[in-house]
């Protein structure tokens, strides 16, 4: 076997260090390395409900010393600071939802992590996301598929992956099921086997966005809530406090359920409108990557995700300028958030995905 060399990222759960063992066992040269994104005391984060930070990476110390392998820390955090946390807030604060986990498998670990493993001499990084990657004879291509363990695949938040990315990284557990993987630990020794899930967002404690972005950035001003026809309905408290498709706590009263369709940042005003506003036949979305292709030049049938583990929906993806796309939905499409992902699939393949764009007709 050839390129015989991995560094594996070992966020100190139970997948990364598992993916270890898989990897060893196929005859794989590996080092373990955990990036340190953030301290878990500098933002009040209980260790049992992170990755990446100072007690994670003791816990990938220990996995990496029970697989007999070299281990390294590389220190992000001005990078993850930079990309993530300050993308994070800035994309609330304009009015979107912002995904964390895309910018960072984005800019740290497909990017940093891989520079830095080939400044050491590996030939291949890999990490333990579930989604399986495949090079694809007909079109000399690389393909990103869906894990075997739906219930756990990841693939929606590693659509940005380029073709030099896929071609030099491996997902080791991306053919087993979560079960199969912790038992795959157990049986290493390794003490990870059975931690707990890090939450989505691991630097937000206790998933309280807007008490994050406040401390960060000040209190928010107060505007006014209006009905999509424009009729005011009341105050907001600060747009970061809501989110598209919000029913409850927004604090008025009307003849019929209520629900957040859109942030208007220009002019400060939070709208509401019915159930039925929820609901969008047509997004663009702009910062498109390709991984079937090189260029969209046709349009193309296909389904599409405009959420984490929501079902794909049948689409139509149309090519516009300035790497944007239209994305026309055969059936609506309900709570469609601006900043978050739409990724595209042609059954298990990933197709592509881009940034969800603001909407403009309310």
């Amino acid at each position: 076997m050839q390129n015989k060399k991995v560094l594996v990222a070992m966020s100190g759960g139970v997948d990364s260090s598992a993916a270890v063992k898989l990897l060893l066992e196929k005859g794989y040269e590996c080092a373990g390395a955990t990036m340190w994104l953030y301290s878990n005391e500098d933002i009040g984060i209980d260790r049992t409900k992170t990755c990446c930070s100072l007690n994670d990476v003791e816990d990938a110390r220990y996995a990496a010393f029970r697989l007999g392998i070299d281990f390294h820390v590389f220190n992000f955090a001005d990078d993850f600071k930079q990309k993530v946390i300050d993308n994070f807030v800035d994309t609330y604060i304009a009015g979107g939802t912002p995904n964390p986990c895309i910018e960072c498998n984005k800019h740290l670990k497909f990017e940093k992590f891989l520079e830095r493993a080939r400044l050491l001499g590996f030939d291949h990084i890999a990490t333990g996301h579930y989604a399986r990657i495949e090079f694809d004879e007909k079109s000399g291509r690389y393909m990103l598929l869906r894990a075997k363990d739906k219930a756990k695949d990841q693939s929606y938040v590693l659509y940005n992956m380029t073709q030099d990315q896929l071609a030099h990284t491996l997902f080791p557990v991306g053919d087993m099921d979560k079960e199969q993987i912790r038992r795959k630990a157990a049986d290493s020794g390794l003490a990870n086997a059975q931690k707990p899930e890090s939450q989505d967002i691991c630097f937000i404690p206790d998933g309280d966005y807007a008490k994050f972005i406040t401390d960060k950035k000040g209190e928010q001003p107060h505007g006014l809530i209006r009905f999509t026809d424009g009729t005011v309905l009341g105050e907001h408290k600060g747009l970061i406090n809501y989110t598209v498709g919000q029913r409850r706590g927004i604090g008025v009263s009307y003849s019929q359920p209520l629900f957040v369709v859109q942030k208007n940042v220009q002019n400060n005003e939070l709208i509401l409108g019915t159930a039925d506003m929820l609901y969008r036949r047509s997004i663009t979305a702009c910062d498109v990557n390709l991984i079937m292709t090189d260029r969209l030049e046709q349009p193309v049938r296909c389904t599409a995700q405009t959420r984490y583990h929501q079902k794909d929906m049948p689409c139509t993806v149309y090519p516009l300028e300035n790497n944007r796309v239209r994305v026309e939905f055969e059936q609506p499409h309900k709570a469609v958030a601006p900043g978050q992902a739409v990724v595209f699939y042609c059954g298990e393949r990933v197709f592509g995905g881009g940034r969800i764009e603001l909407p403009t007709n309310y």
